[in-house]
Formats: C-alpha cells, structure tokens, sequence
C-alpha cells in the first residue's frame, strides 16, 4: 500500500515529510477552541491566515476552511501559493493589522 502524503486544504498542495507544517484551530484556542478541530497546513498558509485577520474575525466567520479560501485576500494568496512547490517557504510579512497601525501613527 503506497500512502500519499496529506493535502494541505487552503493551497491544495501536498504536505510532503519534512515541509514547514502547522496545525490551524479552526477556532482559536483563545476564543474557544481549545480541544476543538483542527486542519493541517503548511506553515507558510498558516502564517497568511494569522496575518490577515484577527482572532475574533477567524472564530466569527471564518472558521472553516471554506470560508478561509473565500476571503478575497486569502484565496489570492493561496492561489499564488499554489503554484509553488509543496516545500515553499517565504519569510512571513507583517500582519495586515500592524501595517495599518503604523501608517495611521505616521
């Protein structure tokens, strides 16, 4: 029996041993979903959904991965990610809360 790696299901590209991996709370512990599901991602997939929205945006309404790919920035990136190789891996960027929170101090 040959087994076949897992599917990452934001970027549906394949979680090869040894690829940078996390494990997303669909809710947040911190709002939750602590004990609760859970999906495996690759770590780079993983940061973009962190730096985009907020804990209460991911546990209100975007708590599944439906709805994560939904999200217009994030289905752009997955999309971009997508085509990458499945051992990809970018330094993260800053959140997009942190960004607008500099420019309005400027």
């Amino acid at each position: 029996m040959v087994e076949t790696d897992p599917i990452c299901p934001l970027c549906l590209r394949p979680i090869p041993p040894g690829v940078r991996q996390s494990l997303h709370h669909l809710i947040p512990k911190l709002k939750g979903g602590k004990g609760g599901p859970t999906i495996l991602v690759h770590h780079i997939c993983h940061q973009e959904i962190h730096a985009t929205l907020s804990e209460a945006e991911l546990a209100r309404a975007f708590n599944t991965p439906e709805a994560l790919r939904a999200h217009p920035h994030l289905a752009a990136f997955f999309d971009w990610v997508s085509k990458r190789p499945p051992d990809f891996h970018a330094r993260g960027r800053s959140s997009l809360r942190k960004q607008r929170s500099r420019r309005r101090k400027r």
